[in-house]
């Protein structure tokens, strides 16, 4: 409880809902949020970046697992910081709500404006359009038959979110089920079969000194991360969420540690088929180590990534569009996707309209190079987002806190001092990508201004 000369920190509700309008109701529960979480994560990634990684730090398997681990922890860090968050305020939109509370809503704002435009729209584009890629393994497209194949797939995930949010998770444990199940059985075929020479035989590492050892660890790190990314989406359903102050941080946890083994044992049955070598040196690590069991085992890896991939589009559609929906209950975005259905219970038009935003970009082409310039900016606000526990305690020191972070303050410390550090050398190392991605956060600014004149 707060304490009489406290004041709330949180926005206020400038669009309340009519006498009669339904909210958006708790559904979710624990094994719900975990496959949100690994679902999520687990897109493309995995299936790809390993050789990267290796590559980077000089085919070193010491190196490149414990840069692996390193990118688990770090996320488990942000993670274990966000479940207090989560279970403090468990409410639609996530981080959202914690940057809008804490540095004002200016900045919830932005985060909002770049997320919409740019980095969960984005997300979408760039996992269906890669979905159709991987879709000509089986069917010859043409280059627009390959652009309809993505919108379609928009189209498909967006109907099942708008029909039903219970719907929409019971197709991502589905799918998100499919997918572990399926790299699980790949790396133990792939240890079985490559029976582990490979592992033990591993090529030293070719870095020679401290200059191009760190350069290397860090260009490892940027592809780890890559992999790593999505846990932060299961915020933006917390205010659909059962029971929200104990299923959040257990989920964030469990799931963590899950993604950190599934990982690295993944990366075990890539080295076991190919050795160091052979994995640095594909970029398509996962169909290369597949096919050295026979080619009818790389096609099922596409299957796999299908799979995949379409299991993240839906996903990030599940949790981000609670972030318009959120903002536009402050009266700082379009007041109709603040709406929810009056029948199927789900911010519908919220849904609709990322939904033809990410299409958009699909079909245009675009959203590489802007997930591109704004990477950084994405990373920058969940740093900012971690730090509002600190900002939390210190104005509600007698707020519920249902659940703590554990090692406070280094666990959020750490995340959001490692983040700064990524970030700051995303700066120093590609100014103009840099320069481009803040110049769409600033485009906020007046679109701010704009529709706060409304709302007062």
């Amino acid at each position: 409880m707060l304490t009489p000369n406290r004041v709330p920190i949180s926005a206020p509700d400038r669009s309340t809902p009519a006498q009669g309008e339904r909210k958006l109701q708790r559904i979710l529960g624990m094994r719900d949020l975990v496959l949100l979480i690994i679902g999520t994560v687990i897109g493309s990634g995995i299936f790809l970046v390993p050789g990267a990684v290796l590559k980077s730090v000089g085919n070193s398997l010491p190196l490149a697992f414990s840069v692996w681990i390193v990118g688990g922890v770090l996320s488990l860090l942000g993670a274990l910081t966000y479940g207090e968050l989560t279970a403090m305020k468990p409410e639609a939109g996530g981080l959202y709500i914690y940057i809008r509370d804490c540095f004002g809503p200016l900045m919830g704002f932005l985060f909002g404006w770049t997320f919409f435009f740019v980095i969960s729209t984005g997300a979408v584009a760039t996992l269906t359009v890669a979905f159709s890629r991987y879709f000509q393994e089986f069917v010859p497209l043409t280059k627009w038959t390959a652009k309809l194949v993505s919108i379609a797939a928009i189209a498909v995930i967006a109907a099942v979110n708008v029909r039903g949010t219970r719907q929409s998770a019971n197709l991502q444990n589905l799918t998100t089920g499919t997918k572990v199940l399926a790299l699980l059985a790949m790396s133990t075929a792939l240890l079985w079969f490559g029976k582990g020479s490979h592992v033990v035989g591993a090529s030293p590492a070719n870095l020679q000194t401290w200059g191009s050892l760190l350069s290397g660890l860090g260009l490892a790190m940027v592809s780890v991360l890559w992999a790593f990314e999505g846990w932060q989406y299961s915020t933006f359903s917390a205010g659909e969420t059962l029971n929200p102050q104990r299923n959040f941080p257990l989920a964030f946890l469990a799931a963590t540690l899950a993604l950190i083994g599934i990982y690295l044992f993944a990366n075990l049955g890539y080295v076991a088929a190919l050795g160091s070598t052979g994995v640095a040196n594909s970029d398509r690590v996962a169909a290369s180590a597949l096919a050295t069991i026979s080619p009818t085992a790389a096609k099922l890896v596409a299957i796999a990534i299908l799979i995949s991939m379409f299991s993240a589009a839906n996903a990030v559609t599940l949790t981000a569009p609670r972030v318009y929906y959120a903002m536009a209950k402050d009266g700082l975005f379009f007041k109709r996707l603040a709406h929810v259905h009056p029948r199927f219970g789900t911010p519908a038009f919220a849904v609709i309209t990322g939904a033809v935003w990410a299409s958009l970009l699909a079909a245009s082409g675009t959203f590489e190079q802007l997930l591109t310039y704004v990477v950084f900016v994405s990373w920058s606000f969940y740093a900012l987002a971690a730090a509002c526990v600190f900002v939390y305690r210190k104005r509600q020191p007698d707020a519920a806190r249902p659940y703590l972070v554990p090692g406070y303050p280094w666990t959020p410390m750490l995340f959001v001092l490692v983040v700064a550090a990524f970030v700051a050398n995303t700066i120093v190392a590609q100014p103009k990508f840099a320069a481009v991605g803040l110049g769409i956060v600033a485009a906020g600014i007046p679109a701010y201004l704009i529709w706060r004149k409304d709302a007062l």
